[in-house]
Parts: structure tokens; C-alpha cells; sequence
């Protein structure tokens, strides 16, 4: 009897204790078994060394997922596009519409702090520019703007400390972005180049689970290049979209994004 229970001991406890859940049950049920078998001259040192064991495993979960040279995942989000107006007085803004990002995480360890990452990532949204204005009947108009810009920014990560299944991170980084939805022709008042160039930063926690590590993400982009196409670059423009392209003489992109990693 004993070599079947001993054999249960080394061999797939070690299995088991991936879980924190497993862990007690294994505590136990170990202790129950000797008992219940009079191994009682074992007890006590079974229960130094198990006891020993399970606070270590059930400190955090995964806890060498960290130590992998490369490793990979995704990420599901929402964001929600802003632009930078110039001049601010003539257009603005006026409502920041959701939209959904869907990405790709490529992570690789440079050291036990810092992490070089690649996530081409895609978005969906759209903007709103509301134009106050004498000339409109109205009084005010607005215009419109849908963009799906596809983003290729590469992230310096610095990590805390784990504290558990916990932690904490900055992020900084930057890289190009196309938008795949702009198009030049008379019906679009304002029309965006699809080249971009941006810097992103932000903060995240990863929390780590039995399987996989999520961590809930926030970022902001800032864009450096205009990316309107002046009103005088454009034909067959009629003659109100030509009072949207001449109130404007330079937009920026913004752009404010919560995503969840799944690595």
C-alpha cells in the first residue's frame, strides 16, 4: 500500500498544484490518507514539506510565464477618435463616438523589467466635426468622418514587481498607422491623407490566471503630421463642402484606446 501512495505523492502532485484550488485539495486529502493508513511517524514532516510547497505554488498563478524569451496573444478594446482642429475657433469636436480594436500581441524579454512589443492592431471609428458658422443656414453643420486606420506601433514595457497575480506597467512607444477608409471625391466634405505617424503611451495590470495572463490596458496617441487634404488639392468639390475645407487649415489625430490582452 504504501509504494502505490507514495508513488500518488511525487509523481502527480506536482500536476496538481498548478492551481491554488488543487493545491488545498491535495493538502488535505494527503493528510487524510496517512492518517486513515497509520503512516503518523510521516505526518509531521508530510506536512512541512506539502504545506512548504502550496504556499509557493499558490502565491501566484504561472509563475515562469514571465521568464519566456518570446510569446505571443491578442487583444479585443474599444477606442474613441479625436482630432487636434486648427484653428480650434472655426470646428471642433463635438461628440466622441466609440469604436471597436481588435489587434495582435507579439512581446519579446530583454530583461526582468523591460519588454519590446509589436501589435499591429485595427480600428474602427469615427469622428464628428461640428462647424459653428454664420454661413449655414442652420447655424451649425457638422460633418461626418469614418476611419479604419491599421496601426503598427512597437512598445517599450516596464514592469513592476509581481505582487501575487498582479502587475502593474507603463508603456511608451509610437509607429505608422494607414486608414483604409479614406477616399477623395466630392461627397466627403472633409477628406483625411491615410498616412499617419504617431507616439502612443499608456498604463496596464497584468493579472495572471491559471492559463493565460489578461491585462487590461489604456493608452493614448497622439498624432505628428496633418493629415488633411486641403480643399484647393481637390476637384468637383461643391459649394458647401468647400466652406468645410476652407475652415480648416490643419488636423492632428488623437486617438484614446481600452483594450484587454490575452497573452
Amino acid at each position: 500500500m504504501r509504494q502505490p501512495f507514495f508513488l500518488f505523492i511525487f509523481y502527480w502532485f506536482p500536476l496538481l498544484c498548478n492551481n491554488q484550488y488543487y493545491c488545498t485539495f491535495v493538502f488535505y486529502l494527503t493528510i487524510k490518507i496517512m492518517v486513515a493508513h497509520k503512516f503518523k511517524k510521516y505526518l509531521f514532516i508530510t506536512v512541512i514539506l506539502l504545506g512548504f510547497v502550496t504556499t509557493g505554488r499558490a502565491a501566484g498563478n504561472l509563475p515562469y510565464v514571465d521568464e519566456k524569451l518570446i510569446h505571443f496573444g491578442f487583444l479585443l478594446g474599444f477606442n474613441t477618435l479625436d482630432f487636434k482642429v486648427t484653428p480650434n475657433d472655426n470646428a471642433r469636436v463635438s461628440t466622441l463616438e466609440p469604436g471597436f480594436t481588435v489587434g495582435i500581441i507579439s512581446d519579446l524579454r530583454l530583461n526582468r523589467y523591460l519588454n519590446l512589443r509589436f501589435t499591429p492592431t485595427l480600428h474602427f471609428g469615427e469622428r464628428e466635426l461640428n462647424f459653428p458658422s454664420p454661413y449655414f443656414k442652420s447655424g451649425d453643420d457638422s460633418v461626418n468622418i469614418s476611419s479604419v486606420p491599421i496601426c503598427f506601433p512597437v512598445y517599450l514595457k516596464y514592469s513592476a514587481e509581481r505582487i501575487g497575480n498582479y502587475r502593474p506597467y507603463l508603456l511608451f512607444g509610437g509607429g505608422i498607422s494607414y486608414d483604409l477608409s479614406t477616399t477623395a471625391n466630392a461627397d466627403n466634405p472633409v477628406t483625411l491623407k491615410p498616412l499617419n505617424i504617431y507616439t502612443e503611451f499608456g498604463v496596464g495590470c497584468d493579472i495572471y490566471f491559471s492559463f493565460f495572463k489578461l491585462a487590461p490596458e489604456l493608452k493614448y496617441s497622439i498624432g505628428f503630421n496633418d493629415i488633411l487634404v486641403p480643399g484647393s488639392e481637390r476637384v468637383g468639390l461643391s459649394e458647401k463642402n468647400k466652406l468645410f475645407s476652407n475652415y480648416l487649415s490643419h488636423l492632428t489625430s488623437r486617438m484614446l484606446t481600452l483594450s484587454f490582452n490575452f497573452e
